[in-house]
């Protein structure tokens, strides 16, 4: 992957994205005029992160772009701002202040929403094993403006990390944070919109194994969460409970941590 800026190559978005190299261990390339295709062929590498004025954007391949929005995850936060409940953070029984880390990061929506419930006085990981997702979600939440001051402090607040899960899962102490949240991508996807195919292109798209759950069991103080759709085997694979009540496609299983 390379990284560049738009066609404006202005100095703070030229150094966001060299910054943004750095951090990643990515190449920067310099715009040029060029097209991104023709920059793409330029430098032998067909994926690009583009840094933009307030976003980034992410062409791949095939011609997908990706372009960094918090979705779903701005309007659950709104809600969960009014008081209103979200079945994720239920299904965790997250209070204010607590920890998680959010281990297939993705877009980051459900990280946002982790955010935005545990305050100033929490802390969220989200850790991303795609190095093209990694640094989109980084650049994004780093410099995306949603108009909302408590969403932006939310996105602000989230510690993005790129690598594996159970790796970082095993480098922890026994009981060492409150929460830790599941959301492979789905053995049976529920839909095959244009939205989701970029991220799918990305996207590990490993199952979730036992060795990760025993070691999110070990660390968590709280609970284990895995979000997947309702009918999956995956929660009886794994050892997940499920809630009973709902009809939603989609549902949380929960091992809750003994204290």
């Amino acid at each position: 992957m390379i990284i560049t800026t738009g066609e404006a190559e202005a100095p703070d978005i030229v150094e966001r994205a060299r910054q943004l190299a750095r951090e990643t261990g990515c190449r920067y390339v310099r715009r040029c005029g060029m097209s991104v295709r023709k920059l793409a062929a330029k430098a032998g590498d067909d994926t690009v992160l583009i840094v933009l004025s307030g976003n980034v954007r992410l062409s791949g391949p095939d011609g997908a772009v990706m372009e960094y929005h918090p979705s779903m995850g701005f309007i659950r936060l709104k809600r969960v701002l009014k008081g209103i409940p979200d079945p994720m953070l239920e299904a965790a029984g997250m209070e204010e202040g607590d920890s998680v880390i959010d281990c297939t990061a993705g877009l980051g929506s459900d990280s946002l929403v982790f955010s935005v419930k545990s305050g100033p006085r929490g802390r969220v990981v989200a850790l991303e094993s795609s190095l093209p997702l990694y640094a989109l979600l980084k650049e994004g939440l780093r410099c995306y403006e949603s108009q909302l001051e408590a969403s932006d402090e939310a996105m602000r607040r989230i510690e993005v990390r790129h690598g594996h899960h159970l790796d970082y899962l095993r480098a922890l102490p026994d009981r060492s944070v409150d929460i830790v949240y599941f959301d492979p991508m789905f053995r049976e996807p529920l839909t095959d919109s244009a939205a989701i195919h970029p991220l799918r292109l990305y996207a590990n798209g490993e199952p979730l194994d036992a060795d990760s759950v025993r070691e999110a069991v070990r660390v968590a103080r709280k609970s284990v969460v895995m979000k997947e759709s309702r009918f999956s085997g995956e929660f009886e694979r794994l050892g997940f409970a499920v809630p009973e009540r709902g009809t939603s496609k989609i549902t949380y299983g929960v091992i809750s941590i003994d204290s």
